[in-house]
């Protein structure tokens, strides 16, 4: 195994899991405060799993996202 190749591939990965789903949430919240489900001031539970194929790994992360 190549640890550069895996840390680079790895780092890789995460940029384009955080830029989506950064882009997904915002979406997601404006939809929600113009279809009036929420107000646009709450702090909203986050939860994110990841697991990768091959090594059985399940990895949970539980937060927040503030509104205002």
């Amino acid at each position: 195994m190549n640890e550069d190749v895996l840390n680079t591939s790895i780092r890789r990965f995460l940029k384009t899991v955080g830029v989506t789903s950064q882009r997904e949430i915002e979406k997601a919240v404006r939809a929600a405060i113009g279809g009036g489900r929420i107000k646009g001031n709450e702090a909203l539970p986050a939860k994110i799993t990841l697991t990768v194929g091959g090594i059985e790994l399940t990895h949970s992360v539980d937060g927040s996202i503030e509104l205002e």
